[in-house]
């Protein structure tokens, strides 16, 4: 691979990065200096060059983004085997989740979400997207990876057919016999361990829930204000020197989406606590720094919250890959978020007031 780029030097050694759910990465060492080596396992050549160019040209917008490093012949994507991979430059820096961010550092991660949904405005023309808008009615499945509910998305007409879809939130009965199904799976398990049985205490906590809270669920409408995110907002994806943050990373799922709904989700993850309470706080000052960065109103915020409250009280996926496709990945995440559904009921108006007031 390293034959494709001009300056890139010799490999001296290639180490896995363990951070990550979806794709692999690699610390590549050369004799000219160190590289972030991505392998894509999603996504082909046409759409990851895509993310390549827009986050190139965000970059001249002042976003801190790491664009990959072009090949001799001006590609970005190098593919061998039938496997996509990028090159990007090494960023020097680490995560911070929201217990290590001030009210100051919190204000400026809004303010920096903002930016990025207003830049992307300004970056994302037709040029950028070639493929026709898929996928069913927005916010009728949840993607698996507990992002925006469906992905139609990158064409230049993807905002236009986002609008003339229908709005369709989780189906309790759905998620009703999705928990009947799971239940039997985790009792059904030959060496039960702290896990399965936490899971099973959840599942018949939640469906005590969707039964009380049914007549909540959002009615059918228009899709909510859509525009361009970067699909995937949370601590991992975002790496900071000090106090300033030096890169948003992984741009895989930049697509059309409503924006409110990518402000509330990074939130719930940003500032989660391990027992499920999210640090109203911090919250309340990254969303007035966002609202104030991207001309969004306290209403469309609120009614985002909402939205995406059903979706976290209807979304099993970390269950799913467990009992479904036996992936234990993501079982580590499960303890807070599924206290943080409970937590989130309970204090609903307090959640809104945070992200509204």
């Amino acid at each position: 691979m390293l034959r494709r780029y001009r300056n890139a030097g010799d490999p001296v050694s290639c180490e896995p990065v363990a951070q990550g759910l979806l794709n692999r990465g690699y610390r590549l060492r050369t004799t000219h200096g160190a590289y972030f080596l991505k392998h894509h396992l999603d996504g082909d050549h046409v759409s990851i060059a895509r993310q390549h160019r827009a986050t190139q040209r965000l970059q001249k917008l002042g976003v801190p983004v790491a664009p990959p490093v072009e090949s001799a012949d001006g590609d970005t994507v190098a593919v061998i085997g039938g496997r996509c991979y990028a090159l990007h430059p090494w960023i020097e820096g680490r995560h911070r989740d929201g217990a290590e961010l001030t009210a100051d550092a919190s204000r400026r991660l809004g303010g920096l979400l903002g930016l990025v949904h207003t830049r992307l405005d300004e970056v994302m023309e037709p040029s950028l997207a070639d493929s026709p808008a898929t996928g069913p009615a927005y916010g009728a499945t949840a993607h698996p990876a507990a992002g925006p509910a469906t992905g139609p998305a990158n064409s230049p007409t993807a905002l236009s057919r986002l609008s003339e879809l229908p709005y369709l939130s989780p189906d309790p009965a759905d998620t009703l016999a999705l928990i009947d199904e799971l239940l039997l799976l985790a009792r059904g398990r030959t060496h039960a361990d702290v896990f399965d049985r936490l899971a099973e205490h959840r599942l018949v906590e939640r469906r005590g829930l969707l039964e009380r809270h049914a007549h909540r669920r959002p009615p059918p409408g228009a899709v909510p204000a859509t525009g361009w995110v970067h699909g995937d907002f949370h601590p991992l994806n975002l790496l900071y020197r000090g106090a300033e943050p030096a890169a948003i990373v992984d741009w895989d799922r930049l697509g059309v989406q409503p924006r409110a709904e990518e402000v509330v989700r990074a939130a719930a993850i940003f500032f989660v606590r391990p027992t499920g309470e999210l640090e109203l706080t911090k919250v309340r000052a990254y969303a007035r720094a966002y609202r104030s960065a991207a001309g969004t109103c306290a209403a469309e915020l609120a009614a985002a919250v909402h939205r995406v409250w059903w979706e976290r009280l209807n979304d099993f996926w970390i269950l799913r890959w467990r009992y479904q496709l036996d992936d234990r990945r993501a079982d580590p995440l499960f303890a807070a978020v599924s206290a943080l559904a409970v937590w989130w009921t309970r204090e609903y108006d307090a959640v809104c007031e945070a992200f509204a007031g």
